[in-house]
């Protein structure tokens, strides 16, 4: 008999002021926002200056592994230093167009962990989960990393221990006695981001085929996959 573990809830002291019923605490959302999106920000601050970092990551079980390198002297001090920092990710999901400019909003899922980054020991294995999560298969279609590269190459650890996820979602707000003017169009215009045409590079030869792993983002308007 197999025995179901559920995912647990989002626990976390800290809490949205406004608009806090757009909190969410469902684990298995943040999963979701998580595996869509391929960038994340990494912000700390160093030397008493603020600094944010885009940088690729992936999530592996309740962990997001950051894609960095080890000449990059502010990430090596915060682990050093065991500094408290924050990685935010954002997903835009549509405009909410409202019969007033001050009405109108987003719909959108945002989530931003909070912890002190850790070493990954064994970079390579982090690396090809990285990869995995940018490229599925593409792994397999090319050469293996360099000793150089992998010792080049930092790959940071950050628990999914400490969350805030706010998410807004649906219509534009309106009640019958709102009295704004129904003659003037509202809704919602999803967005739904995806992926262009593959360009070979100059040296590409035209008789070289485009590979499995590009021709399975064509049409694909999100990159998914569970870690």
């Amino acid at each position: 008999m197999t025995t179901f573990h559920p995912i647990p809830a989002i626990t976390t002291d800290r809490r949205i002021r406004r608009l806090s019923e757009r909190q969410q605490f469902d684990r298995t959302a943040l999963y979701e926002l998580l595996d869509e999106q391929l960038v994340g920000h990494l912000a700390v601050v160093a030397d008493g200056v603020p600094l944010v970092v885009p940088t690729a990551f992936a999530r592996v079980g309740d962990d997001v592994l950051l894609h960095g390198s080890t000449g990059s002297g502010f990430a090596r001090r915060a682990v050093a230093d065991r500094t408290q920092v924050a990685f935010a990710v954002t997903s835009l999901d549509g405009l909410v167009v409202a019969r007033s400019l001050y009405d109108s909003s987003m719909n959108y899922r945002s989530a931003v962990v909070y912890g002190v980054l850790e070493p990954v020991a064994d970079t390579q294995a982090a690396l090809d989960a990285i990869g995995e999560r940018l490229l599925p298969g593409r792994g397999a279609e090319v050469r293996a990393n360099t000793r150089k590269e992998v010792a080049g190459t930092a790959v940071l650890r950050l628990a999914l221990d400490d969350v805030v996820m706010k998410a807004r979602a649906g219509g534009p707000s309106e009640a019958e006695d709102d009295g704004e003017d129904r003659g003037i169009w509202a809704g919602v215009v999803p967005l739904a981001p995806a992926w262009g045409s593959p360009i070979a590079s100059e040296s590409t030869a035209p008789e070289v085929a485009v590979p499995a792993s590009v021709r399975a983002l064509a049409g694909a308007s999100r990159v998914a996959a569970t870690i």
